[in-house]
């Protein structure tokens, strides 16, 4: 690959949006923002609160018996560029990031925070939508005259539904349009929270904002939708328990992202709520698509096998008894025809049932039939795959993918991370996958533009309205309608 990011770009005829990039907050004025919802001490409490009260050492601050001792777990370390220093603070300023854009080969880039990522699941209440309050006033205020190419999404609490609503209607009213969502909120478990309160923290179960939830989010999506607001969540799944090395990073980071979307998509999906709201668009950001393929394949093989009619192969009540007694005479070996009378038992025959209300796995779906899966599904979730994902072309598999669907990955290029040596290569190495023949050029106008259309513009045609490329948006809009 000769050519540069701009030659690529100039080369297309659509646009090309990245759906994924980062800023670096500039601390200092982000604390400012911070100083005015909480005051002085909100600035002091920082820190802890970004550890989630916790108090004592960090693991850079332990010995390795002490790491041993706690399991803590090795968190993120040189995680933002610095020998690329006109990239670094390109992604802390603004101006220059607007002015670079050409270079870049980009018509427009959905930004997404750095230290604002955690901000959404800070544990103590007020801090948490006080930081959540005023990174959005901050973000709203530094990129507001660059709207024509940028925007920055909000950052939404949603440890009940109710903060998650007021903060979104904060940001509506800001001018912002992405609402960043966590892909799980952290719940005590109450019989160990009671029984033994210090370990609050340690003793979790993940709420899926459904499946189980300890809230109905119902009225949270309705609000999404009223709005124009597509999600998005970027959450990590680092600390998961096989992601919990207490040595290395890598081992921590890698399929993280992936694992952490996987919660919210599984909820969202087998909780019904894509099919009580069809015209909510969600992404999953910086896994990958291939985690969405697979997601996509399993549940459709697996409501095959075990939907409602399909249990009945499976119900113990079916076996025939005689028949299998028949056939451990005539073909069981010494020891097992001398323990035959417990073969009933071994059977399953007459033990405990499973009530006829409980068996159905998928009953909130609303689904009769393996197409309907695809329906709540495909048009629903969008999955981030940056420039350097080798594995993108899975997406546009019409061979493998049930029903010959293409699940929708959103080319996305995490510029401003450790991941990018050079933001000015990313469209290029994105732009491979069509110079090695993995993908079409169909594929390629799907992954860098049209299918990002369909997550931010989707519920809101007026997304991009004002920006370089309003009327590519409107045109690719009314050829889908």
């Amino acid at each position: 690959m000769n050519n540069t990011s701009a030659q690529i770009r100039a080369s297309l005829s659509h646009p090309l949006i990245d759906g994924d990039s980062h800023i670096i907050e500039y601390l200092p004025v982000l604390m400012d923002y911070i100083k005015e919802a909480g005051g002085e001490d909100a600035v002091t409490d920082f820190r802890t609160n970004m550890r989630g009260g916790r108090q004592g050492p960090g693991w850079y601050q332990m010995d390795w018996d002490e790491r041993r001792d706690t399991r803590s777990v090795r968190a993120p370390w040189w995680a933002l560029p610095t020998k690329n220093t006109f990239d670094r603070c390109t992604a802390m300023l603004p101006k220059l990031y607007h002015s670079r854009m050409d270079d870049f080969g980009l018509d427009f880039v959905v930004l997404y925070p750095t230290t604002g990522l955690g901000f959404h699941s800070i544990p103590n209440q007020e801090y948490r939508q006080l930081a959540c309050h005023a990174y959005n006033e901050y973000a709203a205020a530094a990129y507001a005259e660059y709207q024509d190419r940028m925007t920055v999404a909000a950052v939404i609490p949603l440890h009940t539904p109710e903060e998650g609503i007021r903060e979104l209607e904060h940001a509506h009213a800001l001018g912002m349009k992405v609402a960043m969502i966590p892909s799980f909120v952290r719940r005590p478990v109450p019989s160990a929270a009671r029984e033994y309160p210090e370990l609050e923290n340690q003793l979790f179960w993940l709420d899926n904002l459904s499946i189980d939830s300890e809230h109905d989010y119902d009225p949270f999506w309705a609000r999404c939708i009223e709005l124009g607001f597509p999600v998005a969540a970027h959450s990590g799944g680092m600390g998961f328990h096989e992601r919990s090395s207490i040595s290395n990073y890598m081992h921590n980071h890698m399929g993280h992202f992936a694992a952490a979307g996987e919660v919210l998509a599984k909820g969202l999906l087998m909780g019904g709520v894509t099919c009580r709201y069809p015209d909510l668009r969600v992404a999953l950001l910086e896994g990958g698509v291939i985690n969405g393929a697979r997601l996509y394949t399993d549940i459709v093989g697996r409501w095959k096998k075990r939907n409602a009619a399909g249990l009945e192969n499976l119900n113990p009540a079916n076996i025939d008894l005689t028949r299998a007694q028949d056939l451990f005479q005539q073909y069981g070996d010494a020891a097992t025809l001398a323990k035959l009378e417990q073969l009933p038992r071994s059977l399953g025959v007459g033990g405990h049932d499973i009530p006829p209300e409980v068996r159905d796995d998928f009953a909130a779906m609303g689904i009769s039939r393996a197409e309907d899966i695809r329906d709540r599904f495909i048009p629903n979730f969008y999955f981030g795959c940056e420039s350097d994902d080798s594995l993108a072309f899975t997406a546009f598999n019409r061979k493998a993918n049930p029903f010959g669907e293409q699940v929708r990955a959103v080319m996305s290029f995490d510029l401003g991370h450790w991941d990018v040596l050079d933001m000015g290569h990313a469209a290029a190495e994105a732009y491979e996958q069509l110079e090695h023949e993995l993908i079409s050029e169909e594929d390629f106008r799907n992954f860098a533009f049209s299918f990002s259309v369909q997550l931010y513009a989707g519920n809101n045609p007026g997304f991009f309205d004002g920006t370089r490329i309003e009327d590519a948006v409107k045109a690719e809009l009314h050829s889908a309608a």
